[in-house]
Formats: structure tokens, C-alpha cells, sequence
């Protein structure tokens, strides 16, 4: 029985975004999984690889096969379905290849920030102890590359995600909203007047690219860059930040 599961944040793509207690949760660990991704995605898993060897760990790691989510299967359900068969796959890994001490699983940005680690965890069977080391958001990672501030003074921010920011709009009385999963440029269902944005791809990475400005301007540039750069990579992780001046 697996009895301590560390998730640990490792940040956005930038070794240095893991923290001193990541690493030593690191070197903690006997066993560490490793998502692959499927073909196209090998680098995700190399930056994972480079994060592991530059701890200094003398962990097992152990790969599985991430599951593809059934798109014809209504969005809540589909979600479900698809952390109970990512549960399954942990579980059948640590089932053959855990004998004893801590085991460790790498999480991209944080934790608790809309990421299901925490919640496919606690589906694990007997379930074991959860330890959650923070690492730094993509958020976070945003406003550092751009060197701006999240909110303004005493200024509301609303953190969602780009299905809600199309399905219902401007977010009550935000001035700034952070969007998070969003793989079909929700922006551009807004009415872009007095808005406007900070967005970054592949961030901390070598990659890395940003564009800032009114919304209006600079929307269609980011859909066509986004675009190029999803091509050229097979997959693209990007956010971005809007503020509207009201």
C-alpha cells in the first residue's frame, strides 16, 4: 500500500520554478510517475526528465500512458470518466513496480489551481496520504514575463476558465479576469472595446511568447501565432490576462 503521494508543483517549463521543498520531495521519493503524453508531446515529458535529474534523486521513474477523453461524451461526464481511467493507470503502475517509501508525481504549474491532481488522487485505492508541494502558476508566470502587477488597487480579479469566459461572458464586476484552459481563443467572443490583454505561451521556456496590448489590435494576431506555434510544436500551453477599464 502506497502510503505518501507527493504532487509537486514544478512550475511552468523552468527548472528553476521548483522550489527547495519540491526538491527535496524529490529526493524523498522512491518512485516517481511520469505522464507520456503521446506522440508529439516528448518534450513535456524531457522537461520532466531534466526537472528529476537536476534534483539530484535516486527515485525509480515510472512512465504511463495518459488516456484521451471521449469527446462524445457530455463535458462533466467526460471529465469523470477520464480521471477515473487516470486513477486506474496510477494505480496499475504502482501495483507493479511500487515496493516500499514515498512515491512522487510531477504537476505542471500548481497543484490547486484548475488541476485534477489532487482529485485523482483521493480515487487511488486504499488511498494514501496526500502531500501537495505549491509550485508557481502559469498565472503567476504571466504577470512576471509581462513585469505587471495581477490587479489594481483594491481591484477585483476573477480567475476561470475559457469554456465559462464563451458560455457566459465578462465575469460580473471583475476589472481583471485571468483565463485558464483555453484552447479556442475565448477572447475573441468579447466585445473588445476598453479591454485588453497580456497573453503568453510556452512560458519560462526557451519558446516563450508574449503579446500584450488592446484587445482589438492585437486579437487576431494572437489567434494566428497561437495557430503557427500549435503546428510547429504538435502542442501549445498558453494564458492570459484581461482587464477591462471601467
Amino acid at each position: 500500500m502506497v502510503q505518501e503521494l507527493s504532487l509537486i508543483g514544478i512550475g511552468t517549463g523552468s527548472p528553476a520554478h521548483v522550489t527547495l521543498e519540491g526538491v527535496q520531495a524529490l529526493r524523498d521519493a522512491t518512485v516517481i510517475l511520469l505522464p507520456c503524453k503521446g506522440a508529439g508531446k516528448n518534450d513535456l515529458a524531457e522537461i520532466r526528465h531534466g526537472i528529476i535529474a537536476a534534483s539530484g534523486t535516486d527515485a525509480r521513474v515510472v512512465t504511463f500512458e495518459y488516456p484521451v477523453r471521449d469527446e462524445a461524451l457530455p463535458y462533466l461526464t467526460r471529465v469523470d470518466v477520464w480521471h477515473n481511467e487516470i486513477a486506474a493507470r496510477w494505480q496499475a503502475v504502482l501495483d507493479a513496480e511500487w515496493q516500499s517509501g514515498p512515491v512522487a508525481l510531477l504537476v505542471w504549474g500548481d497543484p490547486s489551481l484548475y488541476d485534477s491532481t489532487i482529485r485523482i488522487a483521493r480515487r487511488l485505492l486504499p488511498a494514501p496520504a496526500i502531500r501537495v508541494v505549491p509550485g508557481i502558476t502559469a498565472i503567476q508566470a504571466l504577470a512576471a514575463a509581462h513585469a505587471i502587477p495581477l490587479n489594481t488597487v483594491n481591484g477585483p480579479v476573477e480567475v476561470t476558465t475559457g469554456r465559462r469566459l464563451r458560455d457566459l461572458g465578462w465575469p460580473g464586476m471583475a476589472e481583471t479576469v485571468a483565463v485558464m484552459l483555453d484552447g479556442e481563443c475565448s477572447f475573441q467572443h468579447l466585445d473588445p472595446r476598453g479591454i485588453d490583454i497580456w497573453w503568453g505561451a510556452f512560458l519560462a521556456m526557451p519558446e516563450q511568447i508574449l503579446r500584450r496590448g488592446s484587445l482589438g489590435e492585437v486579437a487576431n494576431d494572437i489567434i494566428a501565432i497561437r495557430k503557427a506555434a500549435r503546428a510547429k510544436h504538435g502542442w501549445i500551453m498558453d494564458t492570459y490576462i484581461l482587464h477591462k477599464d471601467t
